[in-house]
């Protein structure tokens, strides 16, 4: 164990040696015995209830396991040191929970890495450090650091767990029960082979209690997924349980960088950049929030019009936020005047950018009105919501707190991940869609082919308001769903939406398959 670290092994707890080239020493976990122990347990209970056709209560279930072991492994002095960071468990349980909620491929694959990021974080900070002390850099560097630390623990806690010294001294116990073990089972088989021939009704009796199918390939496939969940849970916790002995990301503030960018040259760049905004602005105004937007301008079709420089805005504000950030960190501002015309410059800037991404949305939204809703184009409104957000938040952060602009982005992210939870796309773009195919009688099927469960009860409700060409169309849908639906599921499978799935078309009577409870 390194010397630095504060506090002395216990006797039970030997001293990682293993390192990794470049990196600092491993540091040491307490209680190794009982931290293995525990993965193997995770381990097993993952395999049980995550291998599946299908997830949904399962994936919490195991989530919250982990947890609550990384809690009780620690105890008070270990939640002690959490506490600070203990806020990151509420978006995780969400977004858990939300995997048995949702049934939408676009969702579970958004939840599940989200929950990883989440527990990256938490095992990166349950000993020590603060999550709002990161810059943006550093919440990859944190994520990926701990995902690598990560595969270093399990061996490590294997060596350090299994004692072999005493295994060596029970050898001599160990050795007489092989050899018992090996006397034994010749004996008890002769005697079962005779004893069943002289009774047919023992024999059967005995042949019923020995027979099992051992499928090798089931074995062997049940144990690699045993052993990859116990190694997570092994890095997981180590991680988390480690004791360190140097400074890591989020100890301390970020440092602030030297500022190298004159503030002349900067006030001159922005205030370009402000005139430039400023009058494609006007233009963006006076014709989509303040003139006729229903109608196409000269020249263009609507949906040429409607999609044209859409992307375009979007990098515009990307890359406007991503100079903002740069100015604010490298130019030198000297007085207290320069300090108030550089914050009024950036803010002025950041709301002109504000501007040209609502005239992004106001776009998308034009062409969303016309041809309808897509999974695309709902979670692009979703990431310019949550890019808007990103934008007002570094300006507030101009004028109070500008270290913590990193963690309101990744706030501001989370939010973005809930929101799309909580909003359910399929079922929102289902119901726009009918919503408006009820009066142009034309409805775009194959769009609705590629949506899962979330959106059968907003089909079933839509189906009797539409015309008898697009009605089949969406009848012949609900079909295909059925047959998926009717496989019955597990406990570790239940999912709401497919519930409510199932619901909704027995109410149609056209189904008669059971609800699973």
């Amino acid at each position: 164990m390194n010397p630095s670290v504060p506090m002395s092994p216990l006797p039970s707890s030997p001293e990682p040696s293993a390192t990794v080239p470049g990196w600092p020493p491993l540091p040491w976990v307490r209680a190794p015995r009982k931290t293995l122990a525990a993965s193997l347990a995770l381990g097993v209970f993952a395999e049980v209830l995550l291998d599946r056709a299908s997830w949904g209560l399962g994936f919490p279930l195991v989530v919250a396991a982990l947890v609550g072991a990384l809690a009780w492994l620690g105890g008070r002095e270990g939640w002690q040191r959490a506490r600070p960071n203990a806020w990151l468990l509420a978006p995780l349980g969400l977004v858990s929970v939300f995997v048995a909620v949702r049934d939408s491929s676009w969702l579970l694959v958004l939840n599940v890495l989200t929950a990883a990021v989440l527990l990256m974080l938490l095992a990166h900070f349950w000993a020590a450090g603060r999550v709002e002390r990161l810059g943006l850099t550093g919440y990859v560097s944190v994520f990926f650091s701990s995902a690598a630390r990560i595969l270093i623990y399990p061996p490590t806690l294997a060596r350090d767990g299994v004692d072999l010294r005493g295994l060596k001294t029970h050898s001599r116990l160990l050795g007489a029960l092989s050899r018992g073990l090996l006397l034994t089972l010749p004996v008890l088989l002769v005697f079962g082979l005779l004893l069943g021939s002289a009774d047919g009704v023992f024999s059967s009796t005995l042949g019923r209690l020995l027979s099992f199918d051992l499928d090798l390939g089931t074995v062997v496939s049940r144990g690699i997924g045993v052993a990859f969940s116990a190694c997570v849970a092994a890095g997981v916790l180590g991680h988390a349980l480690r004791r360190r002995a140097t400074k890591e990301l989020g100890d301390a503030e970020v440092a602030s960088a030297t500022p190298r960018l004159g503030f002349i040259e900067a006030l001159m760049l922005i205030f370009a950049v402000n005139a430039l905004f400023f009058v494609f602005a006007a233009f963006q105004v006076a014709y989509l929030f303040i003139g006729d937007a229903s109608s196409p301008v000269p020249g263009y079709s609507f949906a040429e019009y409607a999609r044209q420089g859409f992307f375009e805005l979007v990098v515009v504000s990307a890359l406007t936020l991503a100079l903002v950030m740069a100015l604010t960190r490298w130019t030198r501002r000297e007085t207290r005047v320069a300090q108030t015309v550089f914050r009024a410059g950036t803010s002025l800037m950041v709301v002109l950018t504000l501007i040209i991404l609502a005239s992004a949305m106001r776009r998308l939204a034009l062409y969303e009105d016309a041809f309808g809703y897509t999974l695309l184009r709902l979670y692009t409104h979703v990431f310019m919501g949550a890019l808007g957000a990103a934008l007002a938040w570094r300006a507030v952060t101009l004028w109070w707190k500008p270290e913590r602009f990193a963690v309101g982005a990744f706030i501001t992210a989370l939010a973005s991940v809930l929101v799309l939870n909580f909003l359910n796309p399929e079922d929102f773009i289902v119901r726009r869609n009918l919503e408006q195919a009820a009066h142009t009688h034309s409805l775009d099927v194959r769009m609705l082919t590629y949506l899962s469960a979330d959106s059968v009860p907003a089909l079933v409700d839509g189906v009797s308001s539409l015309g008898e060409v697009s009605a089949g169309s969406v009848t012949d849908l609900l079909e295909e769903h059925q047959d998926r639906l009717s496989q019955r599921e597990t406990v570790p499978e239940w999912n709401l939406s497919r519930l409510l799935a199932r619901r909704a078309l027995l109410r149609t009577g056209a189904w008669s398959a059971p609800v699973n409870p």
